[in-house]
């Protein structure tokens, strides 16, 4: 059966925006990502020289039909924004014959991430691994957390350097349950929450389909004065968020949000972590804060080191960057 095959090659940045517009236009078992070379490509793309950073190339499947145009058209229009600010190059088509296979090598969807983690898609076969190895299965929805955005990367390097076995911790802003996963798989007891219905239930699927949900729980909620936010990524919504209140319940809390969030929930930061005082909460008083461009870091470190916090580490990948805060 013939296909249309498209491909585009992005930007970390774009990768996670190129899959959530997909996820609503088509089938997302039939997107593939690979990390972007040259011999990647099936066929000739004019690449553009001024923009060497491309980290990604996205092939998608269409079956060849009367519908083959229009379903070409929405989606080349879907993704134009990001093609129009140089997050991606402009969509190309071919027509294949078969979509290829993972056995084909080409399209094989593995990702290693830091020293341990191994992201893979939910149905990706794992050629080999090692024993330190940790494998992440996450399938592609609405929310963020595909594993190969610039701050989902700074945060799992992060988180695998400070969690230890039964840390009580917290995800804020759980979006696809990556991080969640990651940490309960290193060991940590886990309260997921997001105030997005989506992204609840991208948590819930991710921490089944991982094999921790004896570890981690999942919510719908916010911390302290995130209820008063509305929507953390700025969707309408009309939906009542809980509001969680928590005091000194966890030895470590990752978010991986916008600026303005970690802002805002600073002092409520403060009060919902233990604070390092003897050897039994020795790995406690912990913050990682993730999800900004170095433009905002100055911003978001001001209010967290006025609520009590210090910057103890760092991580960066291009403009993102990430920090390791602990309560003073």
């Amino acid at each position: 059966m013939p296909w249309i095959e498209l491909s585009l090659d992005t930007t970390h940045e774009a990768i996670d925006w190129v899959c959530t517009l997909l996820a609503e236009t088509i089938d997302i078992d039939d997107v593939n990502i690979v990390e972007y070379t040259e011999s990647n490509q099936p066929h000739p793309v004019a690449h553009d020289i001024t923009h060497p950073r491309w980290t990604f190339t996205v092939y998608l499947y269409l079956p060849l039909d009367t519908q083959s145009r229009t379903r070409v058209e929405k989606i080349v229009h879907l993704l134009s924004p990001l093609h129009r600010t140089g997050l991606t190059t402009a969509i190309q088509t071919s027509v294949v014959e078969e979509k290829p296979t993972d056995t084909d090598g080409l399209h094989s969807r593995v990702h290693r991430i830091g020293k341990r983690f191994i992201v893979l898609t939910a149905d990706a076969p794992l050629q080999s691994q090692t024993a330190d190895d940790i494998i992440l299965r996450i399938k592609t929805t609405l929310s963020f957390g595909s594993g190969l955005h610039p701050a989902t990367i700074i945060s799992l390097r992060l988180l695998e350097r400070y969690i230890v076995p039964s840390m009580n911790v917290l995800d804020f802003g759980s979006g696809s349950g990556i991080l969640s996963v990651a940490m309960a798989k290193l060991g940590a007891n886990v309260l997921a929450l997001d105030n997005d219905s989506i992204a609840v239930q991208a948590t819930q699927d991710t921490v089944l389909r991982n094999g921790v949900d004896q570890q981690v729980t999942v919510m719908k909620g916010s911390l302290g004065a995130g209820s008063d936010m509305g929507h953390w990524m700025g969707k309408n919504t009309t939906d009542n968020v809980p509001n969680i209140n928590a005091t000194k319940a966890f030895d470590l809390i990752v978010a991986n949000i916008l600026a303005r969030v970690h802002i805002a929930l600073a002092d409520d930061f403060q009060r919902a972590l233990r604070q390092t005082y003897d050897q039994t909460h020795a790995h406690a008083g912990l913050l990682i804060t993730a999800g900004f461009t170095k433009d905002h870091e100055d911003d978001v470190n001001a209010a967290l080191a006025e609520a009590g916090f210090k910057v103890v580490d760092c991580e960066r990948l291009d403009e993102w960057v990430g920090f390791a805060h602990r309560l003073v």
